[in-house]
């Protein structure tokens, strides 16, 4: 393990290469890039790297990491305004954010909301960088001991905390939804055989369900459809008002980052596990742990903080399995990768013999990231405020050709748009009968890490169950997972009991 003196003088040569007048430039513009492309929907930060590699081959490997990694920074964190403002995330990492940040613009507090998610997201991203600098050693070791059964176990467990995302629902709702979403991850050629499941004899569906059409289908056009059929739209606010949150809104905000940055860059090192689950998995924490969980969900700024701090905080920890063990920690993470690796870097265990500073050159850009993105992101929360002002059936419209386009960008295929348009009307069904929609895009999320997990465990065990018994990592998964279920469980029979005795109580002097 390298000493403190060591990683010190690294730190430092690091320091002096990118603290350039042309790489901080760099920065602030290649964030500002990034946040406008996640604040598109269906513009992801993934595609947008996939988009930007070509752009850095002529560039030295210094200014390559700047420009890719501000991009990477400045859309995660992007996607915040349109789920707060529109209810349509930018980027899936963003989804979480709109179950408070919608209603808080309802409330005419949008302005407020966005500044919210944008300091949460820098503190998230600078606690995470330096977990990434001081505690890597100790977190490679956690994520090396991953193995199927571990992968299995944390998806299902996704599945598990669906019934909490349910909200005032009952769990079951949420459970269902989420396997819903299960299931539509099933459909395509299976990650083992290559054997085709569920496709019904259709060549487009041999590619399987694409994560992003689905996404802006369940949050873009279920919405559209919503407030076309809303009689009376609601009102909002004229007055933009402060968009700086008071010394009160601010104590939530950061009530819960200490907590959710630890999560964000814990499961950020967890290979392929990415930054819309740590959101999700923060959003639950939260809500857990939180005085006023009953909050969550009707425009609470803390569970904002929570899905904000986590998907930023997420992005340092990827680093971690991708320079450790070159594996990408996201997709956004893949990108990078393959960028680094066309400048002659070789991701893994050789990497600190062969580059031991390069480890800190992607700390400290990331950690400018976030003070770029910081100052750019507040200085763009006013005019996106404005968004509020439009009559959203008039907005609406408008929408609607972005989210076509943005499928159709996914893989230039006109398939994506009928995908979209299909999870389209059955999010609005859905949100209609009162389901909710955030476990249908995490069961879809998390249904190939399960299942690839579980039939590859299995077979690494000849049939058999009984080397899970002997890994006190997913033993521990397993225990959380019963865990979570009896709790859900019981928080509904809690408010079901509670909601019977309102009615009682308000029925009794009728009957007087």
């Amino acid at each position: 393990m390298t000493s403190i003196a060591t990683q010190m003088g690294l730190l430092l040569s690091a320091l002096n290469g990118i603290l350039t007048p042309d790489k901080i430039l760099l920065i602030f513009a290649a964030t500002t890039m990034g946040i406008i492309v996640g604040a598109i929907p269906g513009l992801t930060g993934t595609m947008a790297l996939a988009l930007l590699i070509n752009v850095t081959y002529t560039m030295q490997l210094e200014y390559a990491v700047a420009f890719l990694l501000s991009v990477y920074v400045g859309a995660i964190m992007g996607g915040c305004y349109s789920a707060i403002m529109i209810n349509i995330p930018g980027t899936p990492a963003a989804a979480a954010t709109a179950l408070d940040g919608f209603p808080l613009a309802r409330q005419g507090k949008g302005g407020k909301a966005i500044t919210a998610g944008i300091i949460a997201s820098f503190l998230g991203s600078i606690i995470s960088c330096l977990i990434l600098i001081f505690a890597t050693p100790y977190i490679y070791t956690i994520a090396l001991k991953f193995s199927q059964w571990e992968y299995f176990l944390l998806a299902f467990f996704g599945i598990t905390i669906c019934g909490s995302l349910a909200g005032g629902s009952s769990p079951v709702k949420g459970w269902i939804v989420g396997f819903l979403g299960f299931l539509a991850a099933m459909i395509g050629l299976d990650t083992i055989y290559s054997y085709a499941r569920f496709t019904f004899g259709s060549r487009n569906l041999i590619a399987g369900i694409q994560l992003i059409p689905a996404l802006i289908g369940v949050f873009g056009i279920s919405e559209v459809l919503i407030v076309l059929s809303e009689r009376v739209p609601y009102m909002l606010e004229q007055k933009i008002g402060s968009v700086l949150p008071n010394k009160e809104e601010l104590k939530q905000i950061t009530k819960p980052v200490a907590r959710s940055a630890i999560i964000g860059a814990g499961i950020g090192a967890v290979p392929g596990a990415g930054e819309d689950i740590a959101a999700w998995v923060s959003y639950d924490a939260g809500r857990r742990r939180s005085k006023e969980g009953k909050k969550f969900g009707t425009g609470s700024f803390e569970g904002l903080s929570c899905a904000e701090t986590a998907n930023n905080a997420c992005i340092p920890g990827a680093m971690i399995p991708l320079l450790t063990l070159s594996v990408p920690g996201s997709p956004q993470a893949a990108m990078f990768m393959a960028a680094i690796i066309l400048h002659g870097v070789r991701p893994g265990p050789m990497l600190a013999l062969e580059d031991p500073q390069f480890l800190y050159t992607t700390a400290i850009t990331l950690f400018l990231a976030s003070f770029a993105m910081l100052i750019m992101g507040i200085i763009l929360t006013r005019p996106m405020v404005h968004v509020l002002k439009l009559n959203r059936k008039i907005l609406m419209p408008i929408v609607v050709p972005m989210t076509v386009i943005g499928a159709y960008a996914t893989n230039v295929n006109i398939f994506d748009i009928k995908v979209m348009f299909i999870f389209g009307f059955l999010g609005f069904i859905l949100r209609k009968l009162d389901f909710p929609m955030a476990p249908l895009v995490l069961g879809l999320i998390l249904g190939e890490m399960a299942d690839k997990g579980f039939r590859q465990a299995l077979m690494q065990g000849q049939g058999s169950i009984m080397p899970l018994l002997g890994r006190p990592i997913g033993l521990i998964l397993i225990g959380v997972i019963i865990l979570s279920i009896i709790s859900g469980m019981r928080k509904y029979a809690k408010d079901k009991a509670v909601h019977q005795e309102t009615s009682t109580v308000s029925e009794g002097p009728a009957h007087d």
